[in-house]
């Protein structure tokens, strides 16, 4: 079974504004550097945002804005060491497959 187009687009279009560095819930955080020098920040980030994301039996994203909230938190936390994530991260949330 395939991923549904929904899902696949929302993953698609993630991965362009992360790796163009025009996320605009990054905006004033110098991130794009991390794509060569720490990339298990960007696997964490990536992983939050595949196993928060919802979808629906047609295949419609339920819940994109939170997971690119709860997945680019990861980031800012990183960059930013005064940020807290709230809530703090489940392990669910965080747990690498």
């Amino acid at each position: 079974m395939r991923l549904p187009s929904g899902v696949s687009g929302a993953i698609r279009t993630f991965s362009y504004f992360m790796s163009s560095g025009t996320h605009y819930m990054l905006e004033g955080v110098d991130y794009i550097d991390l794509y060569g020098s720490e990339p298990s920040a960007i696997e964490l980030c990536y992983a939050i945002f595949a196993n928060v994301l919802e979808y629906d039996e047609e295949g419609n994203v339920t819940n994109l804005k939170h997971a690119e909230k709860r997945a680019t938190d990861s980031i800012r936390a990183y960059c930013d060491s005064s940020f807290s994530v709230v809530p703090a991260y489940e392990d669910w949330e965080i747990e690498l497959h």
